[in-house]
């Protein structure tokens, strides 16, 4: 049940942020100053965790490797 709950959520928040509505539907609009990015950051951010859920985790990226500071 919790598979299909995390698949479900991954792949609301790509169809989301594929916007096929072309912006007429979103949570917040993006013109609105400092928030309007908010929906599409916490797509991203539920994205990146049922992504990770599943074994793909793609914020590895973003980690330094201690070896490479000399």
């Amino acid at each position: 049940m919790k598979n299909i709950l995390m698949l479900l959520l991954g792949v609301a928040s790509v169809v989301y942020l594929l916007n096929p509505g072309a912006g007429v539907f979103e949570a917040l609009p993006d013109n609105l100053p400092f928030v309007g990015n908010l929906d599409e950051a916490a797509a991203v951010g539920l994205l990146l965790m049922c992504l990770k859920y599943f074994g793909i985790d793609l914020t590895r990226f973003f980690h330094r490797d201690s070896r490479s500071r000399k």
